[in-house]
Order: C-alpha cells, then sequence, then structure tokens
C-alpha cells in the first residue's frame, strides 16, 4: 500500500531528495508515521512525502498530476489551509475562503475521479497561540478556523476521512502550554508532530486499514 502525504511546510519538515539523502519524508510526523507504521505492520507500506513549505490550495492543485496522480497512491493524506491565511497577512496574497472551498473540492473530486478506489484523508488545519500570530492572533485563528471548517464539510460531502487536530491540541495546550508544542503557533515541535501522528495513525486504523 502506498501513503502520499501532500501539505505545506508542516508536511514537509525538512525533507531533502537525492542520492543518499537521509529525509525523503522530512522530520515530522510523516517520518514518525512512517517509522510507526512501518515497525508495527513491515512490509506493507511505501511512503511519500510532497508536501512543500509555503504552499496554499491553489498551490497544491497546480502541481496534482506530478505530486499526486502520476505517483497513483492507495491513500493521500493532506493538510493545507494555513498558507491561504498567513500568506493573505504576509504579503497580500492569501486565497479566500470561497475559492479555497472549491479548489479543495476539485482536488478531491478530480481525483477520486481518476483513481475512484482511493483512500483520501482531509487534515484540518490548526493553529496555537504563540509568538507568530501574536499581532494577528484574531484574524489569523478565525480565518484558519474557518478554512477547518470548510475542510471537515468537504470530507462529508465527498465522503473521505477527516481527522481533527485543533482540539487535540488546544487540550494538549492546557496541560504545559502552547510554547510546549509549537514553535510559533504554527510548526509543531517533535512532540506536537507526534500528537499530530498518533492521531493520524489512530484513524488510518480505523477508517482505512
Amino acid at each position: 500500500m502506498k501513503i502520499l502525504f501532500m501539505g505545506d511546510s508542516i508536511t514537509d519538515a525538512g525533507k531533502s531528495f537525492g542520492k543518499g539523502s537521509q529525509l525523503p519524508l522530512g522530520q515530522g510526523y510523516a517520518l514518525m508515521t512512517a517509522g510507526r507504521l512501518g515497525v508495527k505492520y513491515p512490509g506493507r507500506f511505501t511512503f511519500i512525502n510532497n508536501g512543500n513549505s509555503g504552499d496554499r490550495i491553489v498551490d497544491l492543485y497546480a502541481r496534482i498530476k506530478i505530486d499526486v496522480w502520476n505517483h497513483a497512491p492507495d491513500v493521500l493524506s493532506i493538510l493545507v489551509g494555513i498558507n491561504d491565511v498567513w500568506h493573505e497577512i504576509l504579503n497580500g496574497n492569501g486565497v479566500d475562503a470561497e475559492r479555497f472551498g472549491t479548489v479543495y473540492r476539485m482536488y478531491i473530486t478530480d481525483t477520486l475521479r481518476r483513481f475512484p478506489g482511493m483512500k483520501i484523508i482531509l487534515m484540518e488545519p490548526f493553529v496555537g497561540n504563540c509568538s507568530l500570530v501574536a499581532e494577528n492572533r484574531e484574524y489569523f485563528r478565525d480565518n484558519v478556523r474557518e478554512r477547518a471548517v470548510i475542510t471537515e464539510r468537504l470530507a462529508a460531502e465527498t465522503g473521505v476521512s477527516f481527522l481533527p487536530l485543533q482540539k487535540m491540541f488546544d487540550n494538549a495546550c492546557r496541560t504545559v502550554g502552547a510554547e510546549y508544542w509549537f514553535d510559533d503557533g504554527v510548526h509543531p515541535f517533535p512532540a506536537g508532530h507526534q500528537l499530530i501522528s498518533d492521531a493520524w495513525i489512530g484513524l488510518f486504523e480505523k477508517e482505512i486499514l
């Protein structure tokens, strides 16, 4: 079974390619998931990480053939939505909620039309209460949440799996604070990536495996 991860810098997590590369899966939840499943189910899965730092949903859709379709994965996992908001704050090049939903729906339906047996997991975009979002905290959190709601709705309407993450992080942050889990409110530290991986594996084993 081939599992492919798509997303932004959270998924990318510093991956590298080329001969001799030791980080084709990055250093985050994708790597942790591959390691855990590889030990638990030896030889059953192969993994690809095509997450790319800075990506918005329109960037994912622009590369859908080379990043996803050409690999024909059995399972496609997607985490997107944060940069669609952050890039609006950063340089006025975000993706508004309506367009986000429209393009994301196209991404899912076009893929399922081509690969009707593919299993898809939509991961909820999330945000922590840390330094990166301090200046625009309310706008950033509210707009990421709006895209999270859209993501959950799309999963229900297209019949694919949805992995909730915001509440998980909110609960975790009540124990030791957001700065333990996040570097900047967006990018998780190793423990945060492990939370994501554990949740991903739980959903995968329950709904897909």
